[in-house]
């Protein structure tokens, strides 16, 4: 039994292959402003739409709920296919594969609360990824990062359009966890085996930047993409939710994943939701 977690399969090495020297966001790029629309669109068509003056919701807020939701299905279901079936993943130090459990965990715990504000599912439940997305220890972190970035630029247009104080704060309490994820991530780069590729010394992100590894803690304001509207990281979703775009940006269409939520078992209990507040109710 691993140390934080058994899953009742055993990751399964594969032979990495090199890396395309175009990334994915330069190719998610040809995603069609009409895409992302459509998807605006599918969101629009949930059912809390007709309850949300009862909730308090507007039509942006729930625009911004369910674009998370999709986001942390997404991430869920990104770190549990690294830490089934990533070889290299099994040749980390104890406490690299601690932290992509962890972040695996959290990102069910933010999904689990997206969910509750949408009332559904999230609409897309199978993903795309690049080629040799989780063989290739390289590709791996580029894209995890590069999520992150994604994740993070979401998080802050809910703290920027949010209709309520207690909306924006809870965005800025996910954001943050996406920014520890983003930081880990590369951190673990230089404990990547030599046989599969490392150290690795660079990574590029969202914005197609090669930048170093070190100091993984490389940001002093966190990145906002320029980002003003919701649509702008659906967008960014496009290839990894929609087949066609998928094969678009070069993805592998062939091995799509499906997200399969479960119960998280967070770290700790202080760190948990627990309220809009972040503390519990004081006793009487």
């Amino acid at each position: 039994m691993h140390l934080f977690e058994t899953f009742g399969e055993s990751p399964v090495a594969e032979n990495p292959s090199g890396l395309s020297r175009r990334s994915f966001f330069q190719k998610a790029s040809i995603a069609s402003a009409a895409g992302a629309a459509a998807l605006v669109g599918l969101v629009r068509s949930t059912p809390v739409y007709a309850q949300s003056p009862t909730l308090g919701f507007t039509a942006s807020d729930i625009d911004i709920i369910v674009a998370a939701e999709i986001a942390e299905a997404l991430a869920v279901t990104t770190y549990t296919t690294i830490v089934r079936t990533s070889g290299w993943f099994t040749r980390l130090p104890d406490d690299d594969q601690g932290y992509l459990y962890a972040a695996r965990n959290e990102e069910m715990s933010h999904y689990n609360l997206a969910k509750a504000g949408s009332g559904e599912d999230s609409p897309y439940t199978t993903f795309y990824y690049p080629k040799h997305m989780f063989s290739d220890a390289q590709v791996t972190l580029n894209t995890l990062v590069a999520l992150e970035d994604a994740f993070i630029g979401a998080y802050l247009l809910g703290v920027r359009n949010f209709s309520t104080a207690d909306l924006r704060v809870t965005a800025a309490r996910i954001m943050g966890i996406e920014s520890d994820h983003r930081t880990l991530a590369r951190s673990l780069a230089g404990d990547v085996a030599s046989q599969d590729g490392g150290p690795i010394k660079k990574i590029t992100g969202l914005q197609g930047v090669t930048e170093n590894v070190h100091p993984p803690n490389n940001n002093s304001y966190e990145r906002t993409l320029c980002w003003t509207d919701i649509q702008q990281a659906v967008t960014v979703l496009l290839p990894f939710v929609d087949k066609a775009h998928a094969h678009a940006a070069g993805f592998d269409t062939t091995k799509p994943r499906t997200f399969e939520p479960f119960t998280p078992n967070l770290a700790t209990p202080l760190g948990d939701f627990i309220s809009f507040t972040g503390c519990a109710a004081p006793s009487d």
